[in-house]
This record gives structure tokens, C-alpha cells and sequence, in this order.
């Protein structure tokens, strides 16, 4: 499994609005969405890791409300974004 870390600058260039963009529902998303993947992978093999399960609830919890802020604030960056990241629309 690679570092996240090493994604992060790849994920910024993709889904930035302006060049110093880094708090962008967008960006922040995106930056999620990795996190969860990352630890999608690492709870198949560690399945008894409840800390890190409980952090993946927390996650996927704040990126379903960056989510929902997003579409109802725009929705055509909320439908750009979730096609782009392979997600399914709440």
C-alpha cells in the first residue's frame, strides 16, 4: 500500500479551484475519498482494528455532509465531482 501523503498533491492539482485552493468542498472531498480507500484497504487485512474502523465512520460521516452541503449549494460541482470520484449520489 503506498502513503497517502504521496497522493495528496496529485488530489490537490485535480480538484483546486484557484492554485492556493486547499479548503474547497471539492478538494476536501477528494481528499476524503482517499483517506477512505486507504483505510478501506487496511481494515480487509487488520478486520480487528476497531480504532481505525471507528476513524473510517468519522470519515465517511463528514464527507456525506461536505456532500450534501455541496449539492445543495452547487449542484453541478456536486455532479462533476461525484462522477469523477466513482461515487454513488445520496
Amino acid at each position: 500500500m503506498s502513503s497517502i501523503s504521496s497522493e495528496v498533491p496529485n488530489i490537490l492539482k485535480k480538484f483546486q479551484r484557484t492554485k492556493t485552493d486547499t479548503g474547497s468542498s471539492e478538494v476536501q472531498i477528494a481528499l476524503l475519498t482517499a483517506r477512505i480507500n486507504h483505510l478501506t484497504g487496511h481494515l480487509k487485512t487488520n478486520h480487528k482494528d476497531e480504532h481505525s474502523r471507528f476513524g473510517l465512520r468519522m470519515m465517511v460521516s463528514g464527507r456525506r455532509r461536505l456532500m450534501k452541503y455541496l449539492k445543495r449549494t452547487n449542484l453541478n460541482r456536486y455532479q462533476s465531482l461525484i462522477q469523477e470520484l466513482n461515487l454513488r449520489d445520496q
